[in-house]
């Protein structure tokens, strides 16, 4: 049904089309100026909508970055707060939005801010904070500011060329514009990908010669958490029945994960960034043991006793992670 209502929306697909080339038009023409800053910004991005692990990508810069004076700036989608929100002690994920607020608890000692407005969210970060650089986390499309390093992340199984507009397809921006990126990372890779399969992507990517193309896998914890002391090894709940729950935009590597190292599920799935009734929450209490997502469980903490959430990072080889962290280290 989905896909018959995607086939039938394909004459908005082609309005969509011309929106983005208009607007791309004239950012490039300079119609519509874009700026940059005297502390260098990386942008962390892609041209679909969600699912290409853009918050673990955030997280594994700032473990390259630890030496750093680091910020991240984020939109906040779906927080209640307005305007630029530096985030503190007190905040909550209601102020700041699950991703931020993840990457907050988890780097406390970075800056993390939230601002619909990247330019006015830069400015506030240089004059209050001071960083030495500041990550850009979702900002591909956001023109206005011109980066001075953009990652573009793309899917193993749906590279942006193989893409099509929204509602059509999931892209939010035209292929073409990925020569705008500095370093092109396919993500969500089977690990041990062979070098042929590599050679395979990268021409079918296209690359410009001053773009890198990288391969990067999801890897999984052996064990959950409730965000404390207390974990769980997975092979201690092989056969045990739990729910899934799930409001990221594809949780399909994560359930072929847990079904291949033997877990038993009935999985609840729900739109990305979703905002848990009361009503959703009291349906899960009926069950031992709720795990989801760690963007997720930032949503229900505090309202479920037996939830527990499975880490995710990337995962590169050795001379696919020099590159990256040589890339970085010349921004300095």
């Amino acid at each position: 049904m989905l896909q018959l209502l995607r086939k039938i929306a394909f004459p908005i697909s082609l309005v969509y089309a011309l929106v983005v080339y208009v607007r791309n038009f004239l950012f490039d023409v300079g119609i519509f100026s874009s700026k940059s800053y005297k502390t260098p910004t990386i942008c962390v991005g892609n041209l679909s909508v969600g699912g290409t692990g853009k918050t673990p990508m955030t997280e594994y810069l700032l473990r390259i970055l630890t030496h750093r004076k680091t910020a991240v700036l984020s939109r906040g989608y779906k927080r209640k707060s307005k305007g630029f929100y530096l985030a503190g002690t007190e905040s909550t994920v209601l102020e700041l939005g699950d991703e931020p607020y993840q990457i907050h608890r988890k780097f406390p000692q970075v800056a993390v801010a939230v601002d619909t407005d990247r330019r006015n969210g830069i400015e506030k970060l240089e004059s209050e904070f001071d960083p030495e650089v500041i990550v850009l986390d979702d900002a591909f499309q956001h023109r206005k500011v011109k980066p001075t390093f953009s990652i573009l992340l793309t899917t193993y199984h749906n590279l942006y060329v193989d893409d099509w507009y929204l509602p059509t397809g999931s892209l939010r921006d035209a292929k073409k514009e990925a020569k705008r990126a500095d370093l092109i990372i396919v993500t969500k890779c089977p690990e041990g990908l062979r070098e042929d399969e590599r050679h395979a992507i990268t021409a079918r990517l296209k690359p410009k010669k001053h773009q890198n193309v990288l391969f990067a896998s999801l890897q999984y914890n052996n064990f959950v958490t409730d965000g404390g002391q207390q974990k769980i090894q997975l092979s201690e709940l092989k056969g045990k029945p739990l729910a899934l729950v799930t409001g990221i935009a594809l949780p399909e590597p994560l359930v072929r994960f847990l079904k291949s190292v033997g877990m038993v599920f009935e999985h609840f799935e729900f739109g990305d960034h979703h905002h848990f009734t009361d009503r959703e929450v009291e349906q899960l209490k009926g069950y031992q043991m709720v795990l989801t997502t760690e963007k997720d469980f930032v949503r229900l903490e505090g309202r479920l006793r037996n939830l527990y959430f499975l880490e995710i990072t990337h995962s590169f080889s050795r001379e696919d992670e020099a590159v990256l962290k040589s890339s970085l280290q010349a921004l300095f």
